[in-house]
């Protein structure tokens, strides 16, 4: 399927920006270079056998098995927890110094710089020896450091690669010293140049002018650098807004222990021949923050040598769960199914009010299964979305909040919800089965929100269906690419029926994803009886084999060929067992069929166009342009550009949880985390409004620029356990967090996809950005109304409700049912509210009825909070209990909404046209 499918308006939006545009204005925003030539094909290398490294680990475990050339065995080296997760992570930073230059000459510090050579030569004269000096030292950090145009590797990289390198192998070749050490302490350690011999004149040199390098630990030493490699990663990949938040935590478990403990201070001023004190100054809850003295030796031994630091939680969950899924996401935006699930959106909503908002959400809905990131799900959607929504009557502004209000969106919907899910499953304990089906109902209600502020403000405008989108057919849609649902329902097979870790799951879909690639590859009109009957005969044959040796084909014929003893398994494990290896079946079948006949046509097959442009640049490259139409280096291609595209995406993931793990390192080194629980209880007085209040004001500030899962992590560390401690569900508690540090995206002045989406419309990125935020306000309410009212989550005292919780209609129906329609009218409510307009006009004092009734229906017992915790303050006991105050506000906020509903809809009906202020008004 191709382009000429679209319709008309669609193709024309592809016409707007194009592929090229739109990784240019990714890249743009994520300050990444664009590489060419030996540089390109290095990182593409890089990142290859780092989707390798990980696709092993999903499928065999961190146990690597080699052939020994000597004894003709097999070897089988067995990696630690912490030898693994310095790979992970040492990959990352490897791909991270080549995507993202160390400067590009543009900064504060570099344009400081750039002034000292005109200084002196004003001063001095042009033709002076300091100028001189000046100049050339400017030219040699110039070519080793600064990179304006983000296209060359600089000699800094290259340094920083190699460091990184060599602090692995000494991880990797040394775990018995890391190990003896933690014990006795990294002073104990070999120095540095016995560790690495051809460092030894760099030691005697540095000696000799009086740095002792020699006697310090190279263990230490190696540590340090690996810090600060992380840091310098961080700064080029996140910014220097959290590089410096991680820094301060690394200096204060230094300087904490200045803090006095009684939080008074003390100072006195000694001028030799008299000393004064001064007054004591006492800074209240300042001594909180007081904790014991820790060297620099214990930190960096924490902080890289252990399993609570860099290498912590968040990289252990990078390793297992969250990079395979990005790589799934990578395997299946290549295939073509982002273009085509865009298409579907198209269709779902064709003849609709406002189609192409309303295909904006859907398509974001969709490609949120498959990116986690709202930058590239904004510019992905938005280039064909936006264009066709400003045709259509919305303004750019609008257009673009649209687009990134609903990408930000993709970070909550299950299955994939981003990276963040699997970090909730790790710091929580609960399934990630109950995970994403806690997670559903108010991701739908969100999008359901945005739906219904779409539509009425295409009431609004007078906007219509474009003519063009009632020749969109959904049938034929899915007959054409009906195949891209397949990975999907798969992943959900393993996940919820099969019951297979998450890690095995995305393996399983993977492999099944690039056998059904293979079959579309392969298949056309003259083979696709022979083919699929072949596959269909092997898989049945293969369930045979389990039933009846309790293994595959090849399993089975080594046993009977050795003689081994066999034993069936029944016949639905054996059934389920094949369905594992029908991706390989696929793979085995289809193989030949590709080396055999190359130049067939591929009815079916629609990748991505950036396979094949490579495929095209790697055929020119060559010297090979009939390449171009081989279906088997087509698919090739296909799987390298997935494993390509997959690891440049997490590395900056990578980069992310490597430096966020310092914080609860550090936090749990010091002993600082309850005491942090502590006052976060105190200044919010009990009450669980002001608590969440300042969490999220907490989670929106420090996400600001930043990914969603350093911000979980971060909060989750700092904020988790006071928000725990309150009788919140666990999970509740959680995707509370995870919420709010999705609407940081779209919230100014730091909103990353909104300025993906204004920079698609060619609109203002502030005033975007306050539409998306305006619009995704719906975002803001849902989780305090899902913490008051659990039942919305589907949870029962923190566990996901079963078959006997909903035949228990005293529970199900008060606080699951009505609490979840509550949602969905309180979203249609504030509809009004932020576009003012319903059936007719809504005036303002309508709309402020409306934000009422819809906060009375979406989360009444914030009501019941404010209110228990002003009466207890006053001295006033208030006993209505939670239940009976929630049902009793439901109501009267259901009769707001009816009575204004139906005031509303008696008045004329006509669009209206006028300068767009209601984001003003409702903000």
């Amino acid at each position: 399927m191709t382009n000429d499918s679209l319709p008309d308006d669609v193709g024309a939006a592809d016409e707007s920006i194009s592929q090229q545009e739109r990784d240019e204005l990714v890249e743009e925003l994520e300050q990444k270079r664009s590489l060419r030539g030996i540089s390109a094909v290095a990182i593409s290398v890089i990142g290859i056998c780092f989707s390798l490294f990980q696709l092993y680990i999903a499928a065999r475990g961190p146990r690597f098995v080699f052939p020994n050339p000597l004894t003709l065995e097999w070897l089988t080296v067995p990696l630690q927890s912490l030898q693994y997760n310095a790979i992970h992570v040492s990959f990352g930073l490897v791909i991270a110094f080549l995507l993202f230059p160390p400067s590009t000459g543009d900064g504060a510090i570099a344009r400081r710089l750039g002034c000292v050579v005109p200084t002196l030569e004003r001063r001095f004269g042009p033709e002076s020896p300091l100028v001189t000096v000046a100049t050339h030292a400017r030219g040699v950090i110039r070519w080793s450091a600064i990179d304006p145009d983000r296209e060359r590797v600089t000699p800094v990289d290259v340094a920083l690669i190699a460091t990184t390198v060599t602090i692995t192998a000494y991880m990797l070749g040394n775990f018995d010293e890391i190990q003896s050490m933690r014990t006795v302490g990294l002073s104990s350690g070999r120095p540095i140049h016995e560790i690495y011999t051809f460092l030894e004149p760099i030691v005697a040199i540095l000696s000799a002018v009086g740095i002792p390098l020699g006697e310090i630990s190279g263990a230490y030493l190696l540590g340090i650098l690996g810090v600060l490699l992380v840091l310098e990663a961080t700064r080029r990949a996140l910014g220097i807004y959290l590089m410096a938040l991680v820094s301060l935590f690394i200096v204060y478990a230094r300087f904490g222990s200045l803090i006095p403990r009684d939080g008074a201070f003390s100072l006195a001023v000694d001028f030799g021949v008299f000393s004064v004190d001064l007054p004591t100054i006492v800074i209240p809850l300042i001594d909180i923050f007081a904790i014991g003295e820790f060297r620099w030796d214990q930190i960096v031994e924490m902080l890289w040598y252990t399993g609570n630091g860099i290498f912590g939680v968040p990289v252990r969950v990078s390793v297992e769960f969250i990079y395979i899924f990005i790589l799934f996401g990578a395997f299946l935006e290549m295939s073509g199914a982002g273009k085509w699930f865009i298409e579907l959106a198209y269709s779902l909503t064709a003849g609709r009010k406002g189609g192409p908002a309303k295909a904006s959400i859907v398509a974001s809905g969709f490609m949120g299964m498959i990116s986690g990131s709202s930058i590239a799900n904004t510019v992905t959607t938005g280039a064909f979305t936006i264009p066709l929504m400003k045709r259509t009557g919305y303004d750019s502004e609008f257009a673009g909040g649209v687009e990134a209000a609903a990408s930000s969106g993709g970070q909550i919907l299950p299955p994939v919800m981003g990276a963040a899910a699997f970090l909730i499953v790790e710091y929580t304990g609960i399934p990630y089965q109950d995970v994403i089906v806690a997670a559903l109902a108010p991701a739908i209600v969100f999008f359901f929100g945005v739906w219904v502020m779409v539509h009425l403000k295409a009431s609004k405008e007078g906007i219509s269906a474009s003519p063009d989108e009632s020749a969109v057919d959904v049938r034929p849609h899915l007959k054409q690419g009906w195949f891209y649902l397949a990975p999907v329902i798969a992943l959900l097979y393993y996940l919820l029926i099969a019951n297979v870790t998450e890690q095995r799951a995305a393996w399983y879909t993977i492999v099944v994803l690039v056998g059904l690639v293979a079959l579309v590859t392969a298949l056309d009109e003259r083979n696709r009886v022979p083919l699929l009957g072949t596959i269909a005969g092997l898989f049945g044959l293969t369930v045979a084999s389990f039933a009846l040796a309790g293994s595959g084909l090849i399993g089975t014929v080594v046993a009977a060929a050795t003689g081994a003893p066999i034993e069936g398994v029944p016949l639905a494990e054996a059934f389920e067992s094949a369905l594992k290896q029908l991706g390989w079946i696929a793979l085995a079948v289809c193989g030949p069929v590709l080396l055999a006949r190359p130049y067939r046509e591929s009815p079916l097959l629609d990748l991505d166009p950036s396979v094949d442009e490579g495929v095209e640049r790697v055929a020119d490259a060559v010297g090979l342009s009939r390449l171009e139409d081989n279906r088997g280096f087509r698919f090739a291609g296909f799987t390298v550009r997935s494993m390509d595209s997959g690891a440049r995406v997490a590395t900056t993931v990578v980069i992310a949880v490597a430096a966020a793990g310092i914080i609860p390192g550090i936090l749990g080194l010091t002993g600082l985390g309850p005491n942090l629980t502590s006052l976060i209880r105190e200044v919010s007085g009990g009450s669980q409004v002001l608590l969440l209040t300042i969490t999220a004001i907490s989670s929106i500030i420090l996400g600001m620029g930043m990914p969603t899962t350093v911000t979980y992590i971060i909060l989750v560390s700092m904020l988790g356990p006071a928000i725990e401690g309150t009788g919140i569900p666990l999970l509740a508690a959680h995707l509370f967090i995870l919420y709010f540090g999705v609407i940081a995206d779209i919230t100014p002045p730091v909103a990353v996809a909104a300025y993906a989406a204004a920079g698609v419309a060619k609109a203002d990125q502030f005033v975007t950005g306050i539409k998306a935020f305006v619009l995704s306000l719906n975002k803001v309410i849902v989780p305090f109304a899902f913490v008051f009212a659990p039942g919305v989550l589907l949870l029962r005292d923190g566990k996901v409700i079963g078959f006997s919780d909903v035949a228990d209609l005293g529970f199900f129906l008060p606080e699951v049912v009505v609490p979840i329609v509550g949602l969905f009218l309180g979203v249609v409510a504030l509809g009004p509210t932020i576009v003012g307009y319903y059936y007719a006009r809504v005036t303002h004092a309508e709309r402020a009825l409306f934000a009422i009734s819809s906060v009375l229906l979406m989360a009444p017992l914030m009501v019941h909070d404010v209110s228990t915790s002003l009466l207890a303050a006053a001295g006033v006991e208030f006993a209505l209990p939670a239940l009976a105050f929630d049902l009793a506000l439901r109501v009267v906020g259901l009769s707001m909404f009816v009575t204004l509903t139906l005031t509303n809809k008696g008045r004329p009906r006509e669009p209206i046209r006028e300068p767009d202020n209601e984001v003003t008004q409702a903000t």
